[in-house]
């Protein structure tokens, strides 16, 4: 294999394929292909990359200036990033004219700047008194495509209390009867979900609450009926989102979600 260097084009994907010789494989056979997980944590490792990346986890495109903004780069430098978090499949980018526009390559990208996030928060000692925004991405956020932080989980576990999903051991959410009946009573319907990857409903890590939150299809049709109802609303140029006043009503009739519950010790 080449030696790494930092500049070296990378692949997210896949190693190269490697060759055995010899030994128990005498034919020489070819080694399963590995996931490149130095390759992505080299990219991720960068502080702007990460910052590049995090900005991205709300589901938005944004330009490259706004990305170098947010990194606190100058164009030229975020030019540079963008274009190697492109070629380790971490981005794509659309074009609109003469502009263009960079996201997350899909939901996987976030789901693992998610997971990774929640390992870098565990501190000890001391901790600094959270700001004004930092509260608010901890009460609720966007989670690429769905509804994440302390709503985000106190809602999947109201759904799990009411009978309305069940947890199982592959990190997926069984939908009961109740609950297709709930959802549909809602303006959802559960059956017309394509499900994914896997599945329907999936369990994803919440990041700030280190609890499992509402993610798959079923997470990303659920967030976009509450924004639609006006329940949720969500920050332009932010991941928070804002649980309105009706929306609190709708939880606490709907979920028995308490808002002073939910929104003490933040």
């Amino acid at each position: 294999m080449r030696g790494w260097l930092p500049d070296d084009s990378m692949r997210v994907e896949t190693l190269s394929r490697l060759r055995c010789y010899g030994g128990d494989n005498p034919g020489g056979r070819h080694v399963e292909t590995l996931p490149a997980v130095a390759s992505v944590a080299h990219l991720i490792a960068d502080s702007a990359r990460a910052t590049i990346l995090m900005t991205l986890t709300d589901g938005r495109a944004r330009s490259a200036g706004e990305l170098a903004f947010a990194a606190r780069v100058t164009a030229q430098t975020a030019s540079s990033h963008l274009g190697k978090l492109l070629a380790g499949g971490l981005l794509k980018v659309e074009t609109e004219g003469r502009h263009r526009y960079y996201r997350l390559a899909d939901t996987h990208v976030a789901t693992a700047l998610e997971h990774l996030a929640a390992i870098a928060s565990v501190k000890s000692g001391r901790v600094k008194p959270r700001n004004r925004e930092v509260q608010h991405l901890r009460l609720a956020r966007c989670c690429y495509d769905h509804l994440a932080g302390r709503v985000g989980v106190t809602v999947a576990q109201a759904l799990q209390t009411h009978g309305h999903l069940i947890a199982t051991s592959d990190k997926q959410f069984d939908v009961t009867p109740t609950g297709i009946a709930w959802f549909r009573d809602m303006g959802l319907d559960v059956a017309t979900l394509g499900p994914a990857r896997r599945g329907v409903a999936r369990q994803c890590l919440d990041s700030t609450e280190r609890q499992h939150h509402l993610a798959g299809p079923l997470g990303v049709q659920l967030m976009t009926l509450l924004c639609t109802k006006g329940w949720l609303r969500r920050h332009k140029g932010s991941r928070a989102v804002q649980v309105t006043p009706l929306g609190w009503t709708g939880l606490k009739e709907r979920l028995g979600i308490d808002p002073d519950t939910v929104t003490r010790m933040l």
